[in-house]
């Protein structure tokens, strides 16, 4: 699989992981609402909330990777994929290799 493949993976995986957590997120939400749930007092009010926060940072997570891999899409079409941000040299090929999405050599991460 070439590059461009792999972050058009990327993409259409962190697409399905964003959909899945808002889904989940909504759903939170709305048995919230329907509920009248007064997080303060009722006994299951933190672990509401704490439901609430960890399917909201897990959808923020998807979202970041989906826009890393668009992002590094359009620098492969500009022509600045696998180009240091910071000091402008080729970030090695192993790095990109776990890290596709990166715009930082070793040195500057």
């Amino acid at each position: 699989m070439g590059v461009e493949e792999e972050l058009q993976a990327r993409v259409v995986a962190a697409e399905e992981r964003v959909a899945r957590h808002r889904a989940t997120v909504d759903g939170i939400v709305a048995s919230v609402r329907s509920e009248n749930v007064d997080d303060e007092h009722d006994p299951e009010g933190a672990t509401l909330a704490w439901e609430r926060q960890q399917a909201a940072a897990l959808l923020a997570d998807a979202e970041a990777d989906r826009r890393a891999a668009l992002d590094a899409l359009d620098r492969l079409a500009a022509g600045t994929y696998g180009v240091c941000e910071v000091c402008g040299r080729p970030i090695p090929a192993a790095r990109l290799a776990v890290r596709p999405s990166t715009t930082r050599c070793v040195e500057h991460a």
